[in-house]
């Protein structure tokens, strides 16, 4: 079975997570693994002051953190990871295709490091995450019998409160 070049037929192939620290993709049996460590090591990562409250320590301490990530230069992404990721987060990727993210929610770097490399990943996630086809499925009579006695009697009982007509 080919593999489709396209990112449209990517739709509706199913995201298998595993146990692991990695993310499965399966494609047609095959299965691409997203490699957290690999990709921890193509991350660029930058300290900068942080604004907001926090007197004369806010001033002197880089705790906001930057992080940039290149995915069409990712080497721990495969083509298909790629494209759809290139799809899904476009609007949230700069002119050179590269995903910023930034946390400055912590007073320590450290802590705001750890946060917004959780961040990527989770981004990363859902991102990859495929959603199941939705199957149609039609009402049994059963149940369409039971709503509508339930109507007609709603119906009745409404009925009952007016006043009768003695015409």
């Amino acid at each position: 079975m080919e593999i489709p070049k396209t990112i449209q037929s990517l739709i509706s192939w199913p995201l298998v997570i595993g146990r692991s620290n990695a993310l499965r993709l399966a494609i047609f049996g095959q299965t691409y693994v997203l490699q957290k460590e690999l990709i921890l090591k193509e991350l660029n990562f930058k300290a900068v002051r942080s604004s907001g409250a926090g007197g004369q320590h806010v001033n002197k301490v880089s705790s906001k953190v930057e992080v940039a990530f290149a995915i069409a230069q990712s080497n721990g992404l495969t083509l298909l990871e790629k494209d759809r990721l290139l799809l899904k987060l476009k609007n949230r990727l700069n002119k050179d295709q590269v995903l910023l993210l930034q946390c400055d929610e912590a007073r320590s770097q450290h802590k705001n490091k750890q946060l917004v490399v959780k961040r990527l990943f989770d981004l990363l996630k859902k991102a990859l995450h495929i959603p199941k086809k939705r199957k149609a499925t039609k009402p049994s009579k059963a149940v369409i019998e039971k709503r509508l006695k339930s109507k007609k009697m709603a119906s009745q009982k409404k009925s009952n409160r007016r006043p009768p007509n003695l015409d």
